[in-house]
């Protein structure tokens, strides 16, 4: 980890994260974002402040899915990139149904076996409900973006330096 690491991904990951965004450091960049949201998240990943922050990964594959549109953190919203960071840190989650499995039954993702994607809201501000947008995470470590309630996404790719 480099200078101004705030949380590796992996045994006590999860209090040491969660404890750093209460303290207010939402707004920083995330770096090593592809996530695991089960209990089990890969090692190696961190959440990173300092001049390089900004960077998140799709860490399963350099390709996206054919045709996906490709976004940095810094394209996404500054509440996706709050999601990513919760994600990254093992949550705590502000609603019940974050860190569930998300169906892709309509086929908009790559094709896997069930449960291999989780969802997770993206608040929406002024929104009274949990709103449209989501971040979905697979299993190999993959990060998607959907403003539009799943009917497309973007897949969330490393930023290229």
């Amino acid at each position: 980890m480099g200078p101004g690491s705030l949380v590796t991904r992996g045994t006590g990951a999860g209090t040491v994260g969660a404890a750093a965004l209460l303290f207010g450091t939402l707004l920083l960049g995330v770096t090593g974002c592809g996530s695991s949201a089960s209990a089990s998240a890969r090692a190696g990943s961190t959440v990173t402040a300092g001049a390089d922050a900004g960077a998140a990964c799709s860490a399963a594959s350099a390709n996206p899915p054919a045709g996906m549109t490709v976004l940095t953190p810094d394209q996404l919203p500054p509440e996706a990139v709050a999601t990513l960071r919760l994600i990254a840190a093992g949550g705590p989650y502000p609603y019940a149904q974050d860190n569930t499995i998300f169906g892709n039954y309509d086929g908009t993702l790559p094709g896997e076996r069930r449960g291999y994607y989780r969802e997770f809201t993206v608040r929406t501000p002024g929104a009274s409900t949990r709103g449209a947008l989501r971040v979905v995470t697979g299993s190999a470590g993959e990060d998607y973006y959907t403003a539009d309630h799943y009917a497309s996404f973007d897949w969330i790719a490393c930023a290229r330096r």
